[in-house]
């Protein structure tokens, strides 16, 4: 007879090794070790921002051909070339009434709590030089010109220069046009249907190399910035993340209930990706990862393929919370008093300029500057007072961003009739080992 402590070590060590074979435990593991490197060695740390850096490009690289493929076949696959534009009409009704709740949250929050009240700083004092340089990127994003990069130079170039909104545009028009050539195109479509087999199994090669790029990344961030860089400025930083976190768990949270499924439920099924994000700072790494587990939750393709690129870029919660809070914070420290006016003003000008900030490192800073600019009330050179904490807001912000548009894949084509909800119910139940495996690239994501 084996002995019973024997017996429970020969079973626990397998389960051991399948936990430690999750790839959301060997992120978190990561993360850790990365926070303690950066703190006790912060120039060791902040060597290695390289692993961090490298595995983010290895992830756009390749964002462009998934959803490329992703949108191509899902479009080409509707029997109806009308249902693209009632999906993306959904799509678009349900970014703009979230992003602008999203915007009222955080001014109502920074009105209540006041972050930056008593700190009595005079602008003048402030290094305005120290944000010159994201002045100057905001400054050089206009409407129009906003509008116009989203025609590429070339098809090709739209797979090649990095931007989701060229590609999502290619990808519209070629699948519209291969479903209108019809019969003849059926050879080109099942080709990019192999060849999109070939590539989410090539994203589960990538998402082996997380850990390590979550590991520099953290490393980088708590050795270039310190664990203290979040005492000076706590306030703001604690009331962000509470107000996202109130903003998920009870507006999306709400919302989810609504449409029959638990925003917990979610949570835990994307519990890799969110701790990739939380890593890497940047929703960007999980956006393969996330079109694939929305198609295996139930959504169809084509909803998946056209919510999902668009919401990175006009559907960003998080970035429109901080926008709001981040711009009344300033005001209040640089004791200026915004009357109901101004922060309306302020409120028009952010849902504007929020608008395809895409959901990488930076770009909420950037956003908050163009916002600014344009609101003189309040000054640009405040946002000197936030420059050393931003990078930790920033994973706040992507965090947010990522869940929100993952609701909204679901909810879009809950509305469109395209989600099937025996499917939704069993991923979301399902534990990683349960899952029944998907030959592409089920055994290398979980």
């Amino acid at each position: 007879m084996i002995p019973v402590a024997t017996e429970y070590a020969v079973e626990a060590a397998p389960r051991r090794r399948r936990l430690l074979g999750q790839l959301y435990v060997q992120v978190l593991i990561a993360i850790a070790a990365g926070a303690v490197i950066g703190h006790f060695w912060p120039d060791f740390g902040e060597s290695l921002k390289w692993l961090g850096d490298g595995f983010i490009k290895l992830v756009k690289m390749i964002i462009a051909p998934v959803i490329f493929l992703t949108v191509v076949t899902g479009i080409a696959g509707m029997k109806e070339i009308a249902s693209v534009g009632r999906v993306a009409g959904k799509a678009f009704a349900y970014f703009l009434t979230f992003s602008t709740l999203a915007l009222i949250v955080g001014l109502v929050v920074a009105n209540l709590v006041q972050p930056g009240a008593g700190l009595n700083i005079d602008p003048a004092t402030l290094d305005a030089g120290s944000v010159a340089s994201y002045s100057a990127q905001a400054h050089e994003s206009t409407l129009t010109g906003f509008l116009l990069s989203i025609i590429p130079t070339t098809m090709v170039s739209a797979l090649t220069d990095g931007s989701i909104l060229q590609t999502l545009f290619i990808a519209i028009l070629f699948g519209i046009t291969l479903s209108l050539v019809g019969k003849p195109a059926e050879p080109v479509f099942d080709m990019l249907e192999r060849i999109a087999l070939v590539v989410f199994r090539l994203v589960g090669i990538l998402m082996r190399a997380a850990p390590i790029g979550a590991f520099g990344a953290i490393a980088f961030t708590i050795g270039a910035f310190g664990i203290g860089a979040l005492a000076n400025l706590g306030a703001l930083v604690a009331t962000f993340y509470v107000t996202s976190l109130i903003f998920v768990i009870g507006v999306l949270g709400i919302v989810a209930r609504l449409s029959g499924f638990s925003i917990f439920a979610l949570i835990r099924y994307l519990k890799a990706e969110l701790l990739l994000v939380l890593g890497t700072s940047s929703s960007e790494a999980a956006l393969p990862s996330l079109i694939d587990k929305m198609e295996r939750a139930g959504v169809e393709k084509q909803v998946v393929g056209l919510v999902v690129p668009t919401g990175y870029s006009f559907n960003l919660d998080g970035t429109n919370i901080y926008m709001t809070l981040a711009a009344l914070f300033i005001a209040q420290a640089c004791n200026v008093d915004l009357s109901l006016g101004d922060q309306i003003a302020l409120l028009l000008v952010a849902m504007i300029s929020s608008k395809g900030a895409a959901g990488v490192t930076g770009s909420g800073f950037i956003t908050l500057a163009a916002t600014l600019s344009i609101v003189p009330s309040v000054p640009v050179a405040g946002m000197a007072l936030i420059l050393g904490i931003d990078r930790f807001m920033s994973e706040c912000r992507s965090l947010t961003n990522f869940m929100g548009n993952a609701v909204a894949t679901i909810v879009v084509g809950r509305w469109d009739g395209a989600l099937d909800r025996e499917a939704l119910d069993r991923a979301l139940a399902s534990t990683p080992a349960d899952r029944p495996a998907r030959p592409a690239i089920e055994q290398d994501m979980d």
